[in-house]
């Protein structure tokens, strides 16, 4: 089996739909990803901050597998890791079966608490034609699949880089389900 690790890391300074490919970020207790659109305590995407400025930034940090990247390249869809707005990469964890307030400890010093789901929006469609269909599916049951990865808030600083070992900690029983956040 292969040891869970990051494989990318990105940000951006501004609110653009895709980040930049980065040696290393440095994830900021309470805050997120120093120098990326939304570093803050309370919510920093646009859509949120519209309907309510004040609730807090449970979207400090982006994660999504690079497995879904693979998937959709055998799908005919290329993207390369940060362009669906990630900020970490990673290959060997189950992101999207994590429950809520799963750690995940990326290096040696930072951890994220996993928060929610990624809502995958319309803007996916924009980047590429026929992505969002490939990002949102239905389960056996009918249930909604959000694939676009997983939002999570910094609750230990530290430097994060591709390479770097990924240790999930998973919350006390019961698990509570992922939900978009």
């Amino acid at each position: 089996m292969t040891e869970a690790a990051v494989t990318a890391v990105s940000r951006s300074g501004g609110h653009t739909f895709s980040k930049y490919g980065e040696p290393v970020i440095r994830l900021l207790a309470g805050l997120g990803v120093e120098g990326d659109a939304h570093l803050g305590v309370t919510v920093k995407h646009r859509s949120r901050v519209a309907q309510d400025p004040t609730r807090p930034n449970l979207r400090q940090v982006h994660l999504i597998h690079a497995e879904l990247h693979d998937e959709l390249a055998a799908e005919g869809f290329r993207v390369a890791a940060g362009e669906l707005g990630e900020n970490v990469t990673t290959r060997g964890v189950d992101l999207l079966s994590l429950p809520v307030g799963a750690l995940l400890r990326l290096g040696g010093e930072a951890v994220v608490e996993v928060t929610g789901l990624r809502n995958p929006c319309a803007q996916i469609d924009g980047f590429r034609p026929g992505l969002l269909k490939r990002v949102v599916g239905r389960d056996e049951a009918g249930r909604l699949v959000r694939k676009a990865g997983i939002m999570g808030v910094v609750v230990a600083g530290g430097e994060v880089r591709p390479g770097d070992a990924v240790v999930v900690e998973l919350p006390p029983l019961p698990h509570r389900r992922l939900d978009r956040v």
